[in-house]
C-alpha cells in the first residue's frame, strides 16, 4: 500500500511512491478533508485503508471516529525513518 511522495522526497529519494507506514506525515490531496495534515494512526492492510490524526468523521451522538482514507489519496510529507531497513531501502 504505497502513497505518493511529496516533490521535495522525490528529488531526495529519487521515488515516486513509498508504502505508507504507521508514523509518517501526510497531507490529504483529495477528498472532503483535502488540505489537512497529520501523522498516520493505523494501517489498515485488509482494507486498505489509513487513518491520519485529524481526519475524523462526527457520527449522529456527536461523537468522532477516524475517516479512513485510501493511500492514494494523501502525498507523503514526511518520513518516519526509526526503521534501518526501511532506511536502506530508500537509498537503493
Amino acid at each position: 500500500m504505497s502513497a505518493p511522495l511529496s516533490e521535495d522526497l522525490q528529488g531526495k529519494y529519487a521515488k515516486r511512491n513509498v508504502p505508507v507506514r504507521k508514523g509518517d506525515t501526510v497531507t490529504v490531496v483529495r477528498g472532503d478533508d483535502k488540505g489537512k495534515e497529520g501523522k498516520v494512526r493505523t494501517v489498515d492492510l485488509k482494507r486498505e485503508r489509513i487513518t491520519v490524526e485529524g481526519v475524523v468523521v462526527a457520527r449522529s451522538d456527536l461523537s468522532e471516529v477516524p475517516r479512513p482514507i485510501h493511500p492514494s489519496n494523501v502525498v507523503i510529507k514526511k518520513l518516519e525513518l526509526k526503521d534501518k531497513l526501511r532506511e536502506s531501502a530508500l537509498s537503493r
